[in-house]
C-alpha cells in the first residue's frame, strides 16, 4: 500500500505521517528515509525537532538525501514499511546536486523511477511532500523549474498512491481511497 501525504509547512503532515506509519507496522520494521541535508541552524532545529517527535516509536532511520532507491540495499529483507520524509528536500537535492541544475523532467523522471523501486520493495509506503504553487509567489527561472519538478512529481506520485490524504491545520482530509472511485475531467 503506498499513501502519499501532502500539506503545508508547519501543516503537521509529519506527525500524522509517522502515527498512520505505526499503525500500519504494529511489530515490523519501520524505516524512516530521511533526505534533509542541513545547511545552517534551521535545518539543524527542524531534525531536532522530528527525530525528537520519532522517539521511542521504533523508527530505523536512514539518511538517504538521493538516489532513494539505494535506500533499499541498507534494509532488511523482510515486510517492511518505509515513511519518506520528504519529497521537496529529495527533489532539490537531485536537482541541485552538480553546479548545473539537472533539467526539471531528468530529475521527475529519476525520482518515481526511485519511488517505484522503493514501492516494489515494501510492504507500506507512506511518502510525505509539501503543496507548492500555493503562495502566488513569482519565482526566479531555477526555483520556478524546481516548483514545476515538485508539481510533477506530487501528481505522478498522488495517481500512482493508494491512499492520498492532505493535512490542513493539523487535520486529515482524505482526498483519495483504494476504494474511491475518481471522477476524471477532461
Amino acid at each position: 500500500m503506498m499513501l502519499f501525504i501532502i500539506g503545508g509547512s508547519g501543516s503537521g503532515k509529519s506527525a500524522y505521517a509517522e502515527k498512520r506509519t505505526t499503525m500500519l507496522t504494529k511489530e515490523k520494521k519501520k524505516y524512516y528515509l530521511a533526505t534533509m541535508q542541513v545547511f545552517d541552524e534551521e535545518g539543524k532545529k527542524k531534525i531536532k525537532k522530528h527525530q525528537k517527535q520519532r522517539e521511542g516509536k521504533g523508527f530505523i532511520t536512514i539518511e538517504q538525501p538521493t538516489m532513494i532507491q539505494n535506500a533499499i540495499e541498507k534494509m532488511e529483507k523482510e515486510e517492511k514499511t518505509v515513511l519518506l520524509e520528504c519529497m521537496s528536500n529529495l527533489t532539490a537535492n537531485e536537482m541541485f546536486i552538480e553546479k548545473v541544475p539537472k533539467q526539471e523532467a531528468q530529475v521527475t523522471e529519476e525520482i518515481v523511477k526511485g519511488i517505484t523501486q522503493l514501492q516494489k520493495e515494501t510492504e507500506h509506503l507512506i511518502i510525505v511532500s509539501n503543496n507548492v504553487f500555493e503562495d502566488g509567489r513569482t519565482y526566479d527561472e531555477t526555483t520556478t523549474a524546481y516548483i514545476r519538478a515538485m508539481g510533477k512529481i506530487n501528481k505522478i506520485l498522488a495517481a500512482m498512491a493508494d491512499e492520498v490524504v492532505e493535512v490542513v491545520v493539523g487535520i486529515p482530509i482524505v482526498i483519495k481511497t483504494k476504494n474511491s472511485q475518481r471522477a476524471e475531467r477532461s
